[in-house]
């Protein structure tokens, strides 16, 4: 048994593979989508509100802006300190089809030296971190970007 796959926020994505998706909210009156999803009410001060609708996000786009976190943030932040701090990359992604930046970490091995401002990435399930071993354990599933045309 492997450990159990837990989304660090529900509802946020779905599915696996090629089928992994973001997953925001559209407004009715106004077609604003929201990423982090908005359940409550149309968040575009300029309408007066409509239904909200979840929809599945492109699951491509463009860097808009890329840097990497070299320290170990400070508290409230959740880390092992007992281990030795690993540098990861965070891409800010512009999704054009629905006019928003989603924010994510890069896929492990992706630098900041792979990446341009303008350059295509895509959308991919990643892992956050593990508790526990491997046959009780719990995997902190989010997402990740990558460039696209790279293996997994």
């Amino acid at each position: 048994m492997a450990r159990t796959r837990t989304p660090v926020v529900a509802d946020w994505f779905t599915g696996e593979g090629a089928d992994f998706r973001l997953l925001g909210t559209r407004c009715s009156a106004c077609s604003s989508v929201f990423f982090p999803r908005e359940d409550g009410w149309c968040r575009n001060p300029g309408c007066a509100g409509g239904d909200l609708a979840e929809v599945p996000l492109s699951p491509r786009g463009r860097v808009w802006s890329y840097t990497d976190a070299r320290y170990r943030p400070p508290e409230p932040y959740v880390s092992d300190r007992e281990l030795p701090w690993q540098p990861y990359t965070l891409i800010a992604v512009e999704l054009a089809a629905e006019r928003l930046v989603v924010l994510g970490q890069g896929a492990p091995g992706v630098r900041v030296d792979d990446l341009a401002v303008g350059m295509e990435v895509e959308v991919l399930p990643g892992v956050l971190g593990e508790d526990g071993d491997e046959e009780t354990g719990t995997a902190w599933t989010t997402w990740h970007w990558r460039p696209t045309g790279v293996a997994a």
